[in-house]
C-alpha cells in the first residue's frame, strides 16, 4: 500500500444522490461539470505540487466523478482500503455543503484517528459553524493555504499542537481555537498547477478515474489557469468579488500570478494537452503593463492550444490586436449578464460599459482571427423582471444579426445559491432579496429538496422562486429558437434541447403537485430515483455548446512520456528541470 501523507477527497454535491429523487434543474448547464458538481477546485493541484516538492505524498480522489461513472462504486469499501495520515475535503463551492460533511462523517467512521481538514471559500465563510461538526478537526481559512497546510501536516506528524499555524481554526479538548489569519502572500508564484504531477499520480496509484477533473474531460480537455485570486470588481452577486475577499481572505486587493509564472503554467499544460486553455480572470485587472507582458511572452513561445480570454470590462484600444499578434488560436468570453445597462450598474458600480461599447469589441474581434465569442447572461439579478429577462433574449438576436456563427449567447439562472460573502448575501434587503438559508446547515437541508425551485436559497422583489424557474425555461426556449434560426447550433441538437425543456417543465409541474399534496403520486419519484442527468443536464442549452472543437488526438504522447519518465526515474534533473525556492526555473521555450 502506497504511503499517503494527505488524501484529498472531492465530494459530490449531495452524497447519496444515487439514491435520492432530486430534480436539480439547469444550475450547472453553463459549467463543464454536472449537477453533481464533480469538478474539483484547482487548489487541489497547487496543494499537490507545493506539498510534493517538500517530500510529502498526496493523492487526489474525485469521489463525485467515481460515483457518477460507476453506480456500483462502494465509497466506504474504497476508503477502507486506504491508510492516509490526513484527509483533506474541499468545501469551496457552497453546493457541496451536503456531500462534504457526509464524506467527513464517513472518513471518521472508517478512520477515527485520522485528522480531517477542510478548506475553500465556503469553509472559510462558515468556519466557526463547520468546526462544530464532530467529523471536522481543522479548517484552513482563505484562498491561499498551501504553506499553512504544509505546516499543519508537519505539526501533526510531530505530534505537536498547531498553535502557531496561521489561518487555522481547530479544536483542542473540545474548545474551538481560531489562530490569526496572518498568512497573506503578495504573489501567486509560490505554487504552480504542475500538470505533470497528475500523470505521475495516475501511474503511482494506477487510478485514472480519480484524477480526472470532470465528467467528459477526457474527450474535452479544457484546462483552467487562474491569473488571479480575488477580483478588483465588486459584483453584488459574486463570492469572489472585492468586498467578498475583504471578508473571506482579509485582502483589500487581488493577488496576481506573475506573467512568467502564468505563461510557464500554460506551457506545461500544452506539453500534454491540445485542448483549450482558459485564462480565468481579466488580465487587465493587474494593469495594462502586466497584460502586455503576458502577451509578449506568449508571442515568444508560440503555444498552439486555443487560449480563451475573458473580459470583465472593455479592454484598452489595440489590446485585441495585440492578442491577435501574440496568439495564433484565441477566443473571447464576455459576461454582460443583462442587456440592461442599469441592471449592470447595480450589479457592479465600479465597472460600467454600454451595449454599443461591447458591440464595438465584438466587431473588432470578429475582424481579427478570434475563433469564438461567447456572451453570457444571467437570471436572478437585482431589479430584473421576467420581462427584462425576455428583453435580454431579444438583445441576443441583435448580437446574432451583428455577427457571424463564431458568436453565441447563453443564459442561465443564478443558482443554486447566492454566494456567501457576496454583497447580496450580506445585505439581501438592501438589494431587494429574500434569503431562505443563512447557515451552513440550512443550505445542507436545501440541497436535498425535490426540485431546484426549492433548492434556490433566494428570491427577489421582482421575481419569486416560481417566476425565476418560469423565466429560465421561457428564456431557454426562446434562445434555442434563435440559435436555430441563425445557425448557431445544428437542427437536431436544437430540437433535442426543445424536447428536454418541455419534459423539464412537465416534470417540474408534477413535482409541484406532489409537493402540494404531500403525497408521492403517478410514479414520479420512482422514475426520478437517481436519474439526475435525465432532467437536469442540457436543458437551457446543449452542454456540448460549451466545448471547443475536438482534436483527433486530444493529448500529446511526447509530453505524457516525459512525465512518465520523471515518475519512473524520480530524477527531475533528467528532464532539465531545476527547482529553486519552490519555483520552476526553466526558461520559457518555444512550443509548437
Amino acid at each position: 500500500m502506497s504511503k499517503i501523507d494527505l488524501l484529498l477527497l472531492h465530494p459530490p454535491s449531495v452524497y447519496d444522490f444515487r439514491e435520492r429523487a432530486i430534480m436539480y434543474g439547469p444550475v450547472s448547464d453553463l459549467i463543464p461539470s454536472s449537477p453533481v458538481f464533480e469538478m474539483y477546485p484547482l487548489g487541489f493541484l497547487t496543494m499537490t505540487d507545493y506539498l510534493e516538492q517538500r517530500g510529502l505524498r498526496v493523492r487526489i480522489v474525485n469521489l463525485a466523478l467515481r460515483m457518477m461513472n460507476d453506480r456500483a462504486f462502494d465509497v466506504p469499501a474504497f476508503l477502507a482500503t486506504l491508510a492516509p495520515e490526513a484527509v483533506g475535503i474541499d468545501l469551496h463551492w457552497l453546493p457541496h455543503a451536503h456531500g462534504s460533511i457526509e464524506i467527513a462523517k464517513l472518513v471518521k467512521r472508517i478512520h477515527p484517528k485520522v485528522p480531517v481538514i477542510f478548506g475553500g471559500l465556503s469553509s472559510t465563510y462558515f468556519h466557526r459553524e463547520l468546526i462544530q461538526y464532530p467529523a471536522v478537526d481543522y479548517v484552513l481559512r482563505g484562498d491561499s493555504i498551501e504553506p499553512p497546510l504544509h505546516d499543519l501536516l508537519m505539526s501533526l506528524k510531530a505530534g505537536q499542537e498547531p498553535e502557531n499555524i496561521p489561518n487555522l481554526t481547530w479544536k483542542a479538548n473540545g474548545v474551538v481555537r481560531e489562530n490569526p489569519g496572518s498568512f497573506n502572500p503578495s504573489s501567486l508564484d509560490y505554487a504552480d498547477l504542475a500538470p505533470d504531477r497528475m500523470i505521475r499520480m495516475v501511474l503511482r496509484y494506477r487510478d485514472l478515474q480519480s484524477v480526472l477533473p470532470f465528467n467528459g474531460w477526457w474527450k474535452n480537455p479544457i484546462t483552467a489557469v487562474f491569473t488571479v485570486k480575488g477580483c478588483s470588481h465588486q459584483c453584488a452577486t459574486c463570492g469572489n468579488s472585492r468586498p467578498a475577499c475583504a471578508i473571506l481572505s482579509k485582502r483589500a486587493r487581488p493577488l496576481f500570478r506573475s506573467p512568467e509564472s502564468l505563461v510557464r503554467n500554460m506551457i506545461d499544460i500544452s506539453r500534454f494537452s491540445r485542448g483549450p486553455i482558459f485564462l480565468v480572470g481579466d488580465l487587465g485587472q493587474a494593469g495594462t503593463k502586466h497584460a502586455n507582458q503576458v502577451l509578449d511572452l506568449l508571442r515568444g513561445v508560440r503555444i498552439k492550444n486555443e487560449i480563451v480570454f475573458e473580459f470583465f470590462q472593455i479592454p484598452p484600444p489595440g489590446f485585441l490586436r495585440k492578442i491577435d499578434q501574440s496568439v495564433k488560436n484565441w477566443s473571447l468570453e464576455l459576461s454582460p449578464e443583462s442587456h440592461d445597462p442599469e441592471i449592470r450598474r447595480v450589479q457592479d458600480e465600479t465597472t460600467f460599459f454600454t451595449n454599443s461599447e461591447m458591440e464595438d469589441i465584438i466587431h473588432e474581434a470578429l475582424a481579427l482571427r478570434c475563433h469564438r465569442i461567447d456572451v453570457f447572461f444571467m437570471i436572478g439579478l437585482p431589479r430584473q423582471t421576467q420581462t427584462s429577462v425576455m428583453d435580454s433574449i431579444r438583445y441576443c438576436e441583435r448580437l446574432f444579426q451583428l455577427s457571424d456563427n463564431r458568436l453565441s449567447c447563453f443564459i442561465s439562472p443564478m443558482g443554486p445559491f447566492l454566494d456567501p460573502g457576496s454583497r447580496i448575501f450580506e445585505e439581501p434587503e438592501r438589494f431587494g432579496y429574500r434569503l431562505f438559508a443563512r447557515t451552513l446547515e440550512e443550505h445542507r437541508q436545501l440541497l436535498v429538496q425535490r426540485s431546484w425551485k426549492h433548492i434556490l436559497n433566494y428570491e427577489t422583489n421582482w421575481m419569486t422562486r416560481d417566476e425565476l424557474v418560469e423565466a429560465t425555461y421561457a428564456a431557454a426556449e426562446s434562445l434555442n429558437v434563435l440559435k436555430l434560426k441563425y445557425g448557431r447550433i445544428p437542427q437536431a441538437r436544437g430540437e433535442e434541447v426543445a424536447r428536454r425543456i418541455v419534459r423539464a417543465r412537465s416534470l417540474k409541474e408534477r413535482l409541484d403537485s406532489i409537493e402540494e399534496d404531500r403525497e408521492p403520486g403517478n410514479g414520479t419519484l420512482e422514475a426520478l430515483m437517481g436519474e439526475i442527468h435525465e432532467f437536469s443536464v442540457s436543458t437551457v442549452c446543449d452542454k456540448r455548446e460549451l466545448f471547443w472543437k475536438r482534436h483527433v488526438l486530444n493529448f500529446r504522447l511526447s509530453g505524457i512520456l516525459w512525465a512518465l519518465k520523471s515518475c519512473l526515474t524520480g530524477r527531475l534533473a533528467s528532464l532539465g528541470v531545476r527547482k529553486e525556492g519552490g519555483r520552476d526555473k526553466r526558461p520559457l521555450p518555444s512550443w509548437s
